[in-house]
């Protein structure tokens, strides 16, 4: 028996552990999972080593202590074993109660397994002339790879049924190191005097080193602090401790380093790096090029420190007084405000994408209020998609009256959208999230789809309709292939372009208007009719009108309302009348609720009244009923 191959094995694991320890790193249970696994097999190589030493002098140290090492060996392969399922786990079950919990029945397992590979008689298998013992084998053997069998099975088992838990990378990685671990096993049993399993289980720590544990991996490399990956993994292991902890984010932002002179910056980012790494008490990572993240794990000092830390920005970082760092904050005094690392992260984002507050001034405190924005903002969203792909949205159609023919002649369509439970979600709550996402867009279209369905099988003219208004949303009038996308869903449908108004807003108008402009031609060209929309609303005037080729304007209900509650609106409505019409367009005047308003907007000259004095927005079915209602009349 040669021991050659398993020092091989013992110098490649020095050499593992002396880049290991000395690499800067933070403490996380799958390293601590991957630390046992090292140990485990470590220790198994040398009793590997040790017992075949042994053996070869078992007549010297006595033949029950000789069998006893070579037992122990064994024992350190269940070892082995089982710290690779706990190494597996560690990844499926981040809490740890879970964890030990589900883990107890195997070390149970392991334990009796030990027993009874002591217990039992392990035997030696000598060279033809009975001088050598070739290698061991007997009931002690057979306890060792039977126990062992089951771990290993139980870990395949893992990897397929808990996938979607797993690193992707631990799951091969770990396939790897046993896929070794058992071919070694399997040589060695056909080829006795190959002592290779130890070896194997070397390499294989070398593949998860390699792979998944190699600290630097954790580490930018421009800074020397920890990366996002270690920042996440990081804050899981807390969510799932339900530990708190405080945050301090730090943005620097283009505006930061203005006051510092370019040839300066670099040196002075790198003063900053080396000063957040010795903030006491603390952890810095970075997380993105121009933000970094400051954790405290010691409450007590964690508002302390933020206060020293802001400070200490205030002063210079060059000796000319002048290299003041002007970074924005963002701070979390309970990282518990949210339930898990991804949502922390995520929190981080919103803020800084969607708080004015923290774009205006240095320092934002994230609190449980705009939390609960996030997660209700992320509820309306996950509701808008659930809406889209389960058929759940939904046309409703408000009448518009015609002052001149005295009927009904034309509707607005309206987007709905309903929840799991079938209740209707007002506009106001999702429209803007919608527009935010960019699932606008999705929605945008299936409501055009879904009005060109409608007129394909209700045909307005026998209703005496002329056409159905449909809303554009900031986002659609911004998207290039517009024009051509509805103009292709009008021919699949088969529809007449004249039964098309679309609408625009003012803000619409201004935030792309090139692009806008440029669809409007497309689709004006085809036979479709534009309107303008909210007409009354945020920075109206005339200019709007002038410049975007539209045939109807739309004066808001607030618009409406100040007619009636301000006398000097009087004065500005009717003059934008008298121009409107000066210019051959026609008006119609949204969210008229009296007969008095209606009379009113009659007498102005208002050729089509839109609002509850005639209907409330309806669903399909009950417009029709509408329509043929008027129509009997």
């Amino acid at each position: 028996m040669h021991i050659q191959i398993q020092c091989c094995g013992i110098v490649l694991m020095l050499v593992l552990f002396y880049f290991y320890v000395r690499q800067k790193r933070i403490s996380l249970y799958t390293q601590k999972a991957f630390w046992s696994v090292f140990w485990t097999t470590f220790v198994c190589v040398v009793f590997d080593v040790l017992s075949i030493i042994v053996i070869q002098h078992r007549h010297e140290v006595s033949e029950p202590f000789a069998k006893f090492i070579a037992k122990t060996y064994l024992v350190t392969l269940l070892a082995v074993a089982i710290s690779a399922l706990e190494y597996m786990y560690v990844d499926i079950y981040v809490n740890m109660d879970v964890y030990r919990k589900q883990m107890k029945k195997y070390w149970v397992l392991a334990l009796l397994g030990a027993i009874g590979t002591y217990a039992v008689p392990l035997h030696y298998n000598y060279s033809a002339d009975g001088t050598e013992v070739l290698y061991t084998y007997g009931p002690s053997v057979y306890v060792t790879y039977g126990v062992s069998l089951i771990f290993f099975v139980r870990v395949f088992y893992l990897m397929y049924k808990e996938k979607a838990k797993i690193n992707p990378r631990r799951r091969e990685a770990v396939c790897i190191w046993l896929v070794l671990w058992i071919g070694a096993s399997q040589i060695q049993f056909m080829y006795t005097n190959l002592l290779i399993v130890g070896y194997a289980g070397a390499i294989g720590i070398m593949v998860l080193y390699l792979k998944l544990e190699n600290p630097e991996t954790n580490l930018d490399r421009k800074t020397g602090l920890f990366n996002s990956n270690a920042l996440y993994q990081y804050a899981k292991e807390f969510y799932a401790k339900d530990e708190d902890f405080s945050l301090l984010v730090i943005v620097f932002a283009s505006r930061a380093y203005k006051n510092i002179r370019l040839d300066r910056r670099a040196a002075i980012k790198m003063q900053i790096i080396e000063y957040l790494m010795k903030i006491p008490d603390s952890i810095t990572f970075k997380n993105a090029e121009d933000e970094y993240f400051v954790v405290f794990t010691n409450m007590g000092v964690a508002e302390k420190r933020v206060r020293e830390i802001r400070e200490r920005f205030q002063e210079s970082w060059d000796e000319d007084k002048e290299g003041v760092v002007l970074p924005r904050w963002l701070y979390l005094p309970h990282a518990n405000v949210v339930d898990k690392a991804g949502n922390l992260l995520y929190l981080v984002r919103y803020v800084r994408q969607e708080e004015k507050e923290f774009s205006e001034t240095n320092f934002f405190n994230v609190g449980q209020e705009i939390v609960d924005k996030m997660r209700n903002e992320r509820e309306m969203e996950r509701l808008i998609l659930e809406a889209l792909e389960h058929d759940r949205v939904e046309v409703f159609y408000q009448p518009i009256f015609s002052t001149a023919e005295h009927r009904i002649t034309s509707a607005e369509a309206l987007v709905r959208i309903r929840d799991n439970e079938g209740k209707i979600v007002p506009p106001g709550m999702f429209i803007e999230i919608a527009e935010e996402t960019g699932l606008i867009m999705k929605l945008g279209r299936v409501v055009f789809e879904k009005v060109c369905c409608f007129i394909k099988n209700h045909p307005l003219e026998h209703y005496g309709m002329q056409y159905i208004e449909i809303n554009l949303s900031v986002v659609q009038c911004a998207y290039e292939h517009l024009a051509q996308d509805y103009i292709t869903i009008m021919e699949q449908y088969g529809i007449d372009s004249k039964y098309i108004n679309l609408e625009i807003t003012e803000s619409a108008s201004t935030s792309a208007k090139m692009t806008l402009i440029k669809n409007m031609e497309e689709l004006m060209g085809y036979g479709v009719k534009f309107s303008l929309d909210d007409f009354g609303t945020g920075q109206s005037n005339l200019n709007y009108i002038v410049d975007m080729p539209v045939d109807i304007v739309k004066f808001d209900r607030t618009m409406i309302n100040s007619y009636f509650e301000n006398g000097k609106a009087k004065y500005v409505m009717e003059a934008a009348i008298h121009m409107i019409h000066g210019m051959n367009l026609e008006i119609v005047s949204e969210g008229i609720e009296t007969k008095e308003q209606f009379q009113t907007m009659e007498d102005l000259g208002i050729s089509h009244i839109q609002g509850y004095y005639f209907s409330k927005p309806l669903p399909e079915d009950e417009f029709i009923e509408f329509l043929e209602k008027k129509l009997g009349a």
